[in-house]
C-alpha cells in the first residue's frame, strides 16, 4: 500500500481526489505544519457475523395491536 501526504491547503483544494485515493486504498495523510494529523481511509462496511442474536427472545404475539389503542382499530 502506498502513502501520500498533503498539507491541509493542499488536501482541502484537492478534497474529491484524495477520496478517490482513498476508496482505491492508497492510503491518504493530510498533515497541519508537517504533522500528520488526519488519515483518510475507506469505511468498511460492517459484518454480521453468524449468532450473534442468541438468546433473543420474540413474543408470539409481538405483531398483535397493543390494547391501549383498541379505540382506534
Amino acid at each position: 500500500m502506498t502513502m501520500a501526504q498533503f498539507s491541509l491547503s493542499e488536501a482541502k483544494a484537492r478534497f474529491s481526489e484524495l477520496v478517490q485515493k482513498a476508496m482505491l486504498g492508497e492510503e491518504v495523510i493530510v498533515a497541519k505544519e508537517n504533522k500528520a494529523v488526519v488519515k483518510i481511509v475507506p469505511i468498511k462496511p460492517a459484518r454480521r457475523k453468524p449468532g450473534t442474536g442468541k438468546g433473543i427472545w420474540m413474543a408470539p404475539d409481538f405483531d398483535e395491536p397493543l390494547d391501549d389503542f383498541r379505540e382506534y382499530r
